[in-house]
């Protein structure tokens, strides 16, 4: 596990590298960005943004949503992976925001992950992106990335979701997600890491660092 001062020099190195990280996944609103992350589980953020840029022409609300439907909706996404479920899960979504929510996006973790189709890590990802709140979703690049370094070692998401909320510093908790989401995707990948490129690899401490 590495040391505060090491976490502190972590994140500055991320932060002199990419000063105002963003997410990739396109959107024009809360509630698109809601849509476009329940579809990116198990997807690429690419692919997803190939059926939303059409999709996101028609639909900017959940109202418009419920009058496109569930089978109007297939159409949109059905080259995405798993797009049955998760077209059922955003008019269920929809639904819900409608009816209990004047078809606004809730602003808590609570409220959100008793939409159909939203776990934590999509709803801190709203939370985070949509509203500015420093909350940390751990998908699989982070997780990877925080016990392949040593800065936030656990077993679960939320252990590793759990850690980074208590040691990254306050000034980066907010863009955190967005660093590390970056870092894991591009250059601390699954098969092997880019070592060679990396910002922060002499804080790393992973023993099997590629050739420099």
């Amino acid at each position: 596990m590495m040391t505060p001062k090491k976490i502190k020099e972590f994140f500055a190195c991320l932060k002199k590298r990419n000063p105002e990280p963003k997410g990739e996944l396109e959107y024009t609103n809360p509630y698109t960005l809601l849509v476009a992350t329940v579809l990116s589980a198990q997807s690429t953020d690419v692919g997803v943004n190939k059926a939303t840029r059409a999709l996101f022409q028609v639909v900017e609300i959940p109202d418009d949503m419920l009058k496109l439907g569930e089978a109007g909706l297939k159409d949109y996404i059905k080259t995405i992976g798993l797009y049955n479920s998760k077209a059922k899960n955003i008019i269920g979504l929809s639904v819900a925001l409608v009816e209990k929510h004047s078809s606004e996006v809730p602003q808590t973790l609570e409220e959100l992950v008793k939409l159909p189709g939203v776990g934590r890590k999509t709803a801190n990802v709203v939370l985070n992106t949509a509203f500015g709140q420093p909350t940390i979703a751990v998908d699989r690049h982070i997780f990877r990335v925080c016990n392949r370094t040593g800065l936030a070692c656990g077993k679960t998401p939320e252990d590793v979701e759990e850690k980074l909320l208590k040691t990254v510093p306050p000034e980066y908790k907010k863009n955190a997600h967005h660093w590390l989401v970056l870092h894991g995707r591009y250059i601390c990948k699954a098969r092997k890491p880019d070592c060679f490129v990396c910002p922060v690899c002499n804080l790393c401490e992973y023993m099997d660092k590629t050739a420099l």
